[in-house]
């Protein structure tokens, strides 16, 4: 008889695996970068960097083994635009990448910090150094977006998450073109009361794609008289219909235990922006901000969250 629960991440030793202090130019922190595995199997690491203004922009780390060496580019990778895009007026945060088969480019889809708050804006690109912005494609106040890989029934797919007090839920949008959006559907919300997981959730990394479903990992805001704790969970949903929710589970599976990531510049928060899928289909790294202020890295395996979905499942629904 045991009293532990499953451990179905396991945190890289020499974490955090970047930080301040690695920072080839002057910063105050990074965290929450988008990741992605280049065809050479380097893996890049779009990352959010935060100058000492409070702005923050991204910067691209490469490492040939996805955990250490991590070679840095010298200046800001891709900056905000805030004269031909006012809506960058205040910087570009939490990228997540989706590599597009059709396009033959990545989609990089990033808040851009508005006057009016965060909204979800668009960039593609082929190499990680010329991008082609479209823009806010989502108004504020929304965030926490990704694109999926491929249409649905001829239309891309949009993950993201609009604010509307009380409560904050995930949505799925569709478009013919990447910038004209609609046929919005409520994908998975918020559950009420003391939920780990209740008022507000938001995507974490872009889906990850399985026979069974897409496997969504996202993080619940659960308010506490201290302070916010930001966790992860997962749910799985359907592949050709993607904002109808197969499985959600009833238990967070990854949160804030050590003290990088109970202490920071927001304590208590573990947020992936990105994740990597090794060759063996199974192995999944997961990149997330530690306390808004470094970057951690936990290791998975793709089977072990499936089966754990399978055996955890919530039956009740709270609306």
């Amino acid at each position: 008889m045991t009293n532990q629960h499953q451990e179905l991440f396991r945190r890289q030793k020499t974490n955090p695996i970047l930080s301040a202090t690695n920072w080839p130019y002057p910063i105050n922190s990074v965290f929450n970068p988008g990741a992605t595995l280049l065809p050479d199997g380097t893996t890049l690491l779009l990352c959010r960097v935060e100058d000492r203004r409070g702005h923050s922009h991204l910067t691209v780390a490469r490492s040939t083994n996805g955990v250490d060496n991590w070679q840095i580019e010298s200046r800001p990778t891709f900056r905000a635009d805030p004269e031909q895009f006012p809506e960058e007026l205040w910087g570009i945060e939490d990228p997540r990448i989706t590599y597009v088969p059709e396009l033959s480019k990545y989609a990089v889809v990033y808040t851009a910090f508005t006057r009016d708050g965060p909204g979800v804006s668009l960039a593609l690109t082929e190499d990680f150094h010329k991008f082609e912005r479209y823009g806010v494609i989502m108004p504020p106040e929304d965030k926490d977006a990704a694109l999926l890989p491929y249409r649905i029934e001829g239309q891309w797919a949009l993950i993201h998450r609009p604010v509307s007090a009380p409560r904050a839920h995930m949505w799925l949008s569709y478009s013919p073109d990447l910038r004209h959006w609609g046929n919005h559907k409520l994908m998975l919300e918020a559950r009420r009361g003391a939920w780990w997981d209740a008022n507000k959730i938001g995507l974490s990394p872009p889906p990850i794609e399985t026979p069974q479903g897409w496997l969504v990992i996202y993080h619940g805001v659960r308010h506490t008289a201290s302070g916010c704790i930001y966790r992860l969970g997962l749910a799985l949903f359907d592949l050709y219909a993607p904002e109808h929710c197969l499985k959600r589970g009833d238990e967070w599976i990854f949160g804030p235990q050590e003290t990088y990531e109970q202490r920071g510049d927001v304590d208590n928060v573990v947020f992936p922006c990105g994740y990597t899928l090794a060759p063996d289909g199974d192995t999944v790294r997961v990149y997330y901000g530690a306390a808004d202020t470094s970057i951690g890295l936990a290791t998975g395996s793709l089977r072990a969250m499936l089966e754990w979905l399978e055996n955890h499942q919530s039956k009740i629904v709270d609306r």
